[in-house]
């Protein structure tokens, strides 16, 4: 029996334990939340940091793994790629996670290997971002300002008003807030519909397999509302988005393993927004590209990290798409519906993320979402229909 090392054990990481569960594999789960959902269904628990390197390496090791992934979470890459070289494992080595999770050093990559990007800066503290905001400000351009090394949307703020010193100064402190290490990204706001490419690559080639559609709250902090696949954009202008993606993938150095690339179609076409070197959240990776393709993207990950060949033929050609609930803000009184929702043809669940006595929350970040509906149709506007039709079943009554 092979073992395999997933880090995280949170709901985004469930997919992943219960697929090597499934296919006969020892799981090792690592989470320092004793009482996250995986762990219960992890062969070994194991209450570490995923960030805290060496006891990963030495469980690692201890344990003999003959592989070690994560699946929606940047924050463990650095991690995965140090157990890679420790124990000579396939996946991302570690300049190529440092690439994928940092976005200041992720965007001067992308430059130096010619890939199309934004105008950008990388600042450290507030006398670098106001030379930076200055510099932006000569181009007349709306800009975005976020955290050099998070994600989900977290910290993520638009100053669309060059003299609009409020919002400037609210996009420092915000971006700010959710930096691990200080470090910020001021950068070109690029106009256009924004997809995400979701990639497998396999000794060095990069396959893509999915282009994902998306919907966000807007401005100012583009919060993911929804997904849908395949891409309703014009062929030509997918095929644009398939070239940089791949550029993308290589520039950055993924040889073996995933990648979940933000892209924006731009009037001066696709331009990179980032990258992740591992498998999309949001139900993209786990829930809407089996919809639409029959690729199962969660078992390749888990085929390669163990030195396997995965399927990735296309199995047929589907819609599928997410929504997410759109509610008020205050506390959660009652939720009437879901299950009606769940009957509607198409619907392949309907979920709640933050039940009665919960806070709904403005949406700042994609934690505060209360809940979603996955639809899987003909095409993907189809799946689109199916996913409000289900919304409108749901209730969802917000108190003080």
């Amino acid at each position: 029996m092979k073992t395999i090392m997933i880090l995280g054990a949170s709901i985004l990481q469930l997919p992943a334990i219960q697929k090597a569960k499934e296919m006969g594999l020892r799981v090792i789960a690592v989470d320092m939340d004793k009482d996250a959902v995986g762990m219960q269904y992890a062969d070994v628990p194991l209450v570490i940091s995923t960030i805290d390197i060496p006891a990963v390496v030495a469980a690692a090791k201890g344990y003999k793994i003959d592989g070690v992934m994560t699946l929606a979470s940047d924050m463990p890459m650095r991690t995965v790629a140090t157990v890679t070289k420790e124990c000579g494992l396939v996946g991302v080595d570690e300049q190529t996670a440092l690439n994928a999770t940092n976005k200041a050093v992720m965007r001067k990559c992308l430059k130096e290997h010619g890939v199309p990007i934004p105008i950008f800066y990388k600042v450290s503290n507030r006398r670098e971002y106001d030379a930076a905001v200055a510099k932006i400000q000569r181009y007349s351009m709306k800009f975005i300002v976020k955290p050099a090394d998070n994600s989900g949307s977290r910290g993520v703020f638009l100053v669309d008003k060059l003299n609009d010193s409020q919002a400037i100064e609210e996009a420092y402190s915000h971006s700010k807030e959710f930096s691990h290490s200080g470090d910020i990204v001021v950068e070109e706001y690029m106009e256009g519909p924004e997809v995400s490419v979701e990639t497998l690559s396999i000794d060095g080639e990069c396959h893509v397999i999915q282009i994902t559609d998306k919907l966000t709250t807007g401005a100012p902090f583009f919060v993911e509302m929804g997904h849908s696949q395949p891409t309703q954009l014009e062929p030509a202008v997918a095929e644009d988005i398939r070239r940089v993606a791949k550029m993308a993938v290589e520039a950055i150095g993924i040889k073996n393993g995933p990648s979940h690339t933000e892209i924006k179609a731009t009037p001066s076409g696709a331009k990179i927004v980032e990258l992740g070197a591992r498998l999309g959240g949001d139900c993209i990776t786990t829930h809407l590209v089996p919809l639409s393709t029959g690729v199962d993207m969660v078992e390749c990950c888990i085929r390669i990290a163990l030195g396997e060949k995965p399927d990735i033929e296309e199995k047929f050609d589907k819609g599928s798409a997410i929504r997410y609930f759109e509610t008020g803000v205050g506390k959660i009184k009652s939720i009437e519906g879901v299950e009606t929702a769940e009957a509607i043809e198409g619907v392949k669940q309907a979920s709640v993320v933050h039940g009665i006595g919960d806070i709904a929350k403005l949406v700042e970040s994609s934690t505060d979402r209360v809940g979603f509906v996955v639809a899987q149709a003909a095409d993907a506007g189809a799946a689109v229909d199916v996913c409000y039709a289900a919304l409108n079943k749901i209730r969802i009554e917000i108190g003080s």
